[in-house]
């Protein structure tokens, strides 16, 4: 896991827009439905960071690791499709 030093503000701002993504961002960063977000999250293999009344916020790092796991296992189940 990535250590994040902020001293200020402004420094807080850029990290904020720039590592956190809301679940909009998510679902367009991993090509995939709202629905299999969901069954993400309820089986653990996403945890959002805030979960508000309407959305959670997801940290760039495990939306990275998660979109390589899935690169990973569409190759080893799936090799006729490229």
């Amino acid at each position: 896991m990535t250590a994040y030093k902020v001293d200020t503000k402004d420094e807080f701002i850029k990290l904020v827009q720039s590592e956190i993504l809301t679940t909009s961002e998510v679902l367009e960063e991993l090509q995939i439905s709202r629905q299999a977000l969901n069954s993400l999250v309820k089986r653990g293999k996403l945890v959002p960071v805030k979960e508000l009344s309407r959305d959670k916020l997801f940290l760039r790092e495990d939306i990275e690791s998660r979109k390589e796991a899935a690169k990973e296992l569409h190759t080893k189940y799936r090799p006729y499709d490229e």
